[in-house]
């Protein structure tokens, strides 16, 4: 080996040890932040359906931020759009540590998403970059490994800050990770060629964009102003038609619209875009409803509750290498309905759970889920991309980055306001059965502490029917999350079968 050669790689090492590194720090806020979110709640004095804003701001501005990344690099190139989008990304986070109350951290999280954005797609091509193309499948295992350990780490992370510091470090992590990204890609990251302004379809995108934030606001404070008895919800719903139907027919009036609706022609790209919608609405709405569940019903302390849920990602990790060396040598269809498999069976054990479930039990629940979807991970990007054109699946894998995207903050909203309506509803049910004549109440053991006479009774009698009335409430999320995920089976047979060289170019470029 020359001298230049090994400089060569050690740069390249370098290189990719930052990118990853940003990848990471990405990811890593998906789920640092799940479990610090009660502590979030107390601290700016909000409600359990508010303080999921924090997760969904986030996402939505991610999801609506990550089409024109292309663009960007065209415009400004790929050096200066990573070391901006970083450096914006690590000072956001820092204001969100500082953030005094529910608006500020919202309003400093859209904008750590919509820097972070870029993230994640200037990582892969960064990689695919500096990697030769017979090597192209080795990087994407490692850009697959860093996408993975951020979720991995985040619970356990996020626990331990807030335990022994406070949950603003869930946010002030990001700083050195930040300082250190940006200041080795100045030196490191080599300048990449800028071909000029390029034509974008802004009002597309502008349209879309639009659509996807006034659907976000109107889920996130639907409950709150009683959906569409209230007429700020009716507003946000006519701004949300409205701008999607102009979205749709620009899109099939304009010689070169923001998505073309040929890809749609395509069964695999359009069952495999729904198919991924759904997918990550059972995932996040499962990951945003857990921690209340343990630190809430369960009573575990901060960090045991991340530590209960570290394993979730690890079983992700873990099925994503292993089913990734079966991509293109196995009907992707298999592997996709191994994954759902796994995903109904843990969606089967969590309805049947309650306060008193054991750690264990949900430490396995939580590992097999975590397994089913990286099991559900690769192959998903395989089967949606494959049978594309070459030339089509940059714009295909920005259309299904926007629609994992939407899933995830649609089904974190969704299920979150279920959650809230269905103990509402719950409770009265419950109530309706405690009255003062029930002859539960002639046992001693049971009035001594539960009389309806006294006020402490009541008081300790409210709790319980609120603690029953939300353990039915989750019982209720986790069976609909079960049936959304049994439904998917019906997608696997619209599904065409890939061969293996198309399908490993697709979960390479996926």
């Amino acid at each position: 080996m020359t001298q230049d050669t090994a400089q060569a790689g050690n740069r390249r090492g370098t290189i990719t040890l930052l990118v990853l590194l940003a990848a990471m720090m990405q990811t890593l806020d998906t789920t640092i932040v799940n479990v610090a979110l009660p502590y979030v709640q107390g601290s700016v004095a909000t409600s359990p359906d508010q303080i999921d804003w924090v997760l969904t701001a986030y996402i939505t501005a991610a999801a609506i931020m990550t089409p024109p990344t292309g663009f960007l690099v065209a415009r400004f190139g790929l050096k200066r759009l990573f070391i901006v989008s970083t450096v914006g990304f690590t000072l956001a986070s820092m204001l969100c540590g500082l953030a005094e109350s529910l608006t500020q951290i919202v309003i400093f999280r859209i904008v750590q998403g919509a820097f972070g954005a870029a993230m994640i797609p200037l990582s892969q091509t960064v990689l695919l970059t500096i990697y030769p193309k017979e090597r192209h499948g080795f990087a994407m295992a490692l850009f697959g490994l860093g996408v993975v350990v951020g979720p991995v780490l985040g619970p356990v992370l996020g626990g331990w800050l807030t335990q022994d510091y406070t949950w603003r470090y869930v946010f002030y992590i990001n700083g050195p990770l930040g300082i250190i990204a940006s200041l080795g890609m100045m030196v490191f990251l080599p300048e990449s060629p800028r071909s000029g302004p390029q034509k974008f379809d802004w009002f597309g995108f502008g349209t879309l964009s639009l659509a996807i934030g006034a659907l976000q606001v109107l889920l996130d404070r639907g409950e709150i102003k009683d959906w569409f008895g209230s007429s700020e919800i009716v507003i946000e719903a006519l701004v949300a038609g409205s701008a999607f139907y102009l979205f749709l027919v620009h899109t099939f009036t304009a010689q070169r619209p923001f998505i073309r609706p040929a890809l749609f022609r395509d069964r695999n790209f359009a069952a495999g875009v729904i198919f991924s919608i759904v997918a990550f609405i059972t995932l996040y709405a499962s990951l945003a409803l857990q921690p209340p569940y343990l630190q809430d019903l369960m009573n575990y302390p901060v960090l045991t509750a991340g530590l209960v849920m570290g394993p979730r990602g690890v079983g992700t990790m873990i099925a994503t290498l292993i089913v990734g060396r079966f991509v293109g040598k196995v009907d992707t269809r298999l592997l996709l309905a191994v994954g759902l498999g796994l995903s109904a069976w843990a969606f089967y054990v969590m309805t049947g759970w309650t306060p008193d479930v054991s750690g264990q039990a949900v430490v396995t629940a939580g590992l097999v889920q975590g397994a089913g979807f990286g099991a559900l991970f690769v192959p998903m990007s395989a089967v949606t991309l494959s049978t594309l054109a070459p030339e089509d699946r940059a714009d295909g894998a920005s259309i299904f980055s926007l629609s994992r995207s939407l899933g995830s903050s649609v089904g974190i909203s969704a299920f979150t306001a279920l959650l809230t309506t269905n103990t509402e509803i719950n409770h009265a049910d419950i109530s309706a059965n405690v009255t003062a004549v029930n002859r539960a109440f002639e046992d001693p053991t049971v009035t001594q502490f539960l009389s309806p006479f006294t006020a402490a009774g009541r008081a300790a009698l409210d709790a319980l029917v609120t603690q029953q009335a939300q353990v039915v409430a989750y019982i209720d999320d986790y069976k609909l999350l079960l049936l959304a995920t049994l439904a998917l089976f019906l997608l696997l047979l619209i599904f065409k079968k890939t061969s293996g060289s198309a399908g490993h170019a697709a979960a390479v470029e996926g």
